[in-house]
């Protein structure tokens, strides 16, 4: 059993530290401050900072990780290891010396596929057919380091971000301890990276979910599945924000953009085929199946979406 630094941040990695307390010493959590949300901008704790407290976990919230005293603060819990996953901030070479069996991450591709920040959603909007979970040892690049262990998952047809999200969550934690005993005895070696096949997923921006109508019908339902919870896609319609919480693809050209009624369902043109829109939610309003939307919206047929 390894006297473990565990360090996250979001809902991907709650299961991965409750499988590491279940298994092992987790001596600290180490995650991102508390940050202002909501309506009201209240602080609100991350995901795992709640379940850390939960299990009764020490914690520890460092603005910036590299900065001199949070470093003295992590060689002071004399790790043997650090477990990373989804912390959201870069690891210097000062911070992955400390442990003495090195640095371990979970990272949600197979990589050297989608090496970044947002690997689940590149992997829906590039339709993918698998991803899956890498779990690496740490160097002080991008998801470079070698790799002790993969395991792929098919990526569904209807597969959002969020339900992908679900998936590769658990797969990782179970991956993780798996892999832990056969690392720490060391009869894992591990696999240096192809980087001549390695692609990059960068952290997704809040405008990268407006629609451009003027690319393919393909390409705009995988991009409302990915962005499916956030950030959402969305087009303008009549000035206001209108957000496409999923959808489908079909044959037919009409205007990019526009809105039409096509064999008796509303399709929206694109740069090449039609999408058919399923649920549709204004901003401010909740979201509406299709038909619905339009009951109460006879002007939105023939409208040009922006």
């Amino acid at each position: 059993m390894a006297r473990i630094v565990f360090m996250g941040t979001p809902d991907f990695a709650v299961p991965v530290l409750e499988q590491l307390v279940r298994h092992h010493e987790v001596a600290a959590v180490v995650t991102q401050p508390d940050r202002p949300a909501g309506r009201n901008r209240q602080l609100q704790p991350p995901p795992v900072k709640i379940v850390a407290q939960h299990l009764g976990v020490p914690v520890l919230q460092p603005e910036r990780v590299r900065r001199p005293e949070a470093v003295e603060a992590l060689r002071a819990l004399a790790p043997e290891l650090f477990v990373v996953a989804a912390f959201g901030q870069i690891l210097p070479q000062a911070v992955l010396d400390i442990p003495t069996r090195g640095a371990i991450n979970v990272h949600a591709s197979l990589l050297p596929r989608w090496r970044g920040a947002a690997p689940i959603q590149a992997a829906i909007r590039a339709g993918d057919r698998e991803t899956g979970i890498t779990i690496m040892l740490m160097d002080a690049g991008l998801d470079t380091g070698p790799i002790l262990s993969q395991r792929a998952l098919p990526i569904a047809p209807d597969e959002t971000g969020q339900s992908l999200h679900d998936k590769l969550s658990k797969l990782g934690a179970t991956l993780l301890i798996a892999t832990l005993p056969s690392y720490l005895d060391g009869s894992i070696t591990p696999q240096p990276q192809d980087d001549s096949r390695s692609t990059y997923a960068p952290m997704i921006r809040k405008e990268e979910g407006h629609i451009d109508w003027r690319q393919s019908a393909t390409a705009i339902e995988r991009l409302v599945r990915a962005f499916n919870p956030w950030p959402g896609a969305y087009a303008l319609w009549n000035g206001h924000q209108l957000k496409f919480h999923s959808g489908a693809v079909g044959p037919g050209e009409v205007a990019p953009g526009l809105v039409v009624e096509h064999e008796g369902r509303i399709a929206v043109g694109t740069g090449s085929g039609l999408f058919y829109p399923h649920v549709l939610q204004l901003a401010g309003r909740a979201p509406l199946p299709i038909d619905d939307f339009v009951r109460g919206r006879q002007d939105f047929v023939t409208s040009q979406l922006m």
